[in-house]
């Protein structure tokens, strides 16, 4: 039996501020009930993984709202933050393998194909058979997945600032050099 994968949801929709505000006013639920106590968390909020888990939770809530559904309302559909991670390396590397690829991601080939088939039916990237090597496959973006790629970018630069804005450029320096030495302490 597996695990039930609880690590990320979407956030809810948030109710509109009429709504909020009225349930303010009162005791907080629109039922008329009593608001339950709030679980306690016992030695979870002291654990690096599980702070490390909920903040990346928040920052992908964050993106799915401010960056994907932002690109899905222009028609030109929404990205996944790891599409976008896909685009951005063969952005950085045109002409780069598909194994070339899935080693940057760290992912396994069946993954990577499968991400490549999606973005490649959606008109973003071409696949094309490198020359002496009949099993390998040189990606690039379409001209379409080069104006996505910008578009994107600009929503995830204002999602970047967004999400440290309450980090001094210093302090988020300092939190990215400790975050990589959280990764290569874990990768072990």
């Amino acid at each position: 039996m597996s695990d039930a994968n609880i690590s990320v949801k979407a956030r809810p929709v948030r109710p509109k501020a009429a709504t909020r505000r009225a349930a303010a006013a009162g005791n907080g639920r629109k039922d008329g009930k009593k608001p339950a106590s709030p679980a306690v968390l016992g030695v979870l909020p002291d654990l690096l993984g599980y702070t490390l888990r909920r903040t990346q939770e928040s920052v992908f809530n964050d993106f799915l709202t401010n960056v994907t559904a932002r690109l899905g309302q222009n028609g030109t559909g929404g990205l996944t933050p790891g599409q976008f991670g896909v685009i951005a390396i063969i952005a950085a590397n045109p002409g780069l393998k598909q194994i070339a690829l899935g080693s940057a991601l760290g992912v396994d080939r069946s993954t990577i194909v499968a991400a490549l088939d999606r973005l490649e039916q959606r008109g973003l990237i071409e696949r094309r058979a490198v020359p002496h090597d009949r099993r390998a496959h040189a990606l690039t973006l379409t001209p379409e997945g080069q104006r996505l790629y910008r578009k994107a970018l600009t929503l995830i630069e204002r999602h970047e600032a967004r999400i440290a804005a309450g980090l001094t450029p210093e302090e988020r320096a300092q939190l990215m050099l400790l975050l990589g030495k959280v990764m290569r302490a874990a990768e072990a």
